[in-house]
């Protein structure tokens, strides 16, 4: 447990998700405004005591979107994710462990789906989805599910090979069983190392939905939309894009660093080197 908390990667990371978690959960206690508040008389302007981050073209206070908005995408993040993980784990880890035609069905649907990128795929399925927040876990989570199937796969064909799952299988143990008891449980720690750079991803994607025009319909703010409100005004009024952008880099940038260090914290052989 200690040597968690010597990892600098997760000590950095962890605490700028920490942080971000924290300005989101506490938003109302945060900000005086409402999100969706519409002011003309007082646009575009700098970043004051009033308004900490400025306000947008519609006299909106940008830290208000901002704190607001970061529940959307920590939320579609958090979802798609999970839905990426469960999903992937379980068909990785079933095709790993059959093997034959199932595994050879998925391995095929798998090299269609990452034959196209990412935002791409998420872009396709949230428009013949439509626009609503749980549209956005399926459009974000099935381009990430090949990211969780092929580990699972991979460590379940080597765990499959272990002597204790040899020994349950001559004992006559059923093969959900050793499935779900054997197999999984051992798989689930490489999974969780994937897990926080697949979140930094499923930011970008909702990020990036949002900046399309495909995310959460209005007037429900996000960070992509944030980005897109001020993307006319970059070079007169930055603030609006600037502190957005600042948010969405931020945060994946922890995410990214946790995985970092919880990969190093999981490989002896690593861990080892940096000591």
């Amino acid at each position: 447990m200690m040597a968690i908390f010597r990892n600098k990667f997760i000590m950095t990371g962890g605490g700028i998700i920490l942080i971000m978690v924290l300005l989101v959960v506490f938003a109302p206690m945060l900000t005086e405004y409402e999100y969706g508040r519409v002011d003309l008389a007082n646009k575009n302007l700098p970043p004051s005591a009033q308004n900490y981050m400025g306000t947008d073209v519609y006299g909106r206070d940008v830290w208000t979107r901002i704190v607001y908005g970061g529940r959307i995408s920590l939320t579609v993040a958090i979802g798609a994710t999970a839905l990426a993980l469960v999903v992937g784990t379980l068909l990785g880890t079933l095709g790993g462990y059959i093997r034959g035609v199932f595994d050879f069905v998925m391995g095929r649907i798998v090299d269609i789906m990452m034959s196209f990128p990412m935002i791409l795929l998420a872009l396709i399925i949230g428009i013949a989805l439509g626009p609503s927040l749980r549209n956005m876990f399926f459009s974000i989570g099935v381009p990430i599910i090949p990211m969780f199937y092929r580990l699972a796969r991979a460590s379940t064909m080597s765990l499959s090979e272990r002597s204790y799952v040899t020994a349950a299988r001559s004992m006559g143990s059923r093969r959900w069983r050793i499935i779900f008891r054997h197999i999984i449980p051992n798989v689930m720690p490489h999974i969780l190392v994937i897990m926080s750079s697949a979140m930094g991803g499923a930011i970008l994607a909702e990020s990036s939905l949002g900046f399309l025009g495909f995310g959460i319909p209005l007037p429900t703010p996000s960070w992509g939309l944030i980005v897109n409100d001020g993307r006319n005004y970059m070079f007169t009024y930055p603030w609006t894009t600037a502190f957005s952008g600042a948010c969405i880099a931020l945060t994946i940038l922890g995410f990214n660093l946790l995985g970092d260090g919880l990969r190093d914290h999981m490989d002896p052989k690593i861990r080892t080197t940096v000591r």
